[in-house]
């Protein structure tokens, strides 16, 4: 059985983890990956408010208009 990122043990086929996914929703066992929680991913929903408060209302239009000329783009 294959390991996921934090080494639980998930199945490696489509059907078992649709097995797994019903037997979690229904209670018939107990899901431990919402109890997990990583580091890294705590502090990135900091970091886009700190970066918000230390640059410029001027740098944030800057940033606004090349990224929407790059999603636009042809």
């Amino acid at each position: 059985m294959p390991k996921g990122p934090r080494g639980e043990k998930r199945p490696a086929d489509a059907i078992g983890r649709a097995v797994m996914i019903g037997k979690i929703a229904t209670g018939e066992i107990e899901d431990d990956r919402a109890e997990l929680s990583s580091a890294a991913a705590q502090l990135g929903s900091k970091g886009g408010k700190a970066r918000a408060k230390a640059i410029s209302p001027e740098r944030r239009a800057e940033i606004a208009r090349e990224a929407a000329k790059a999603r636009w783009k042809d």
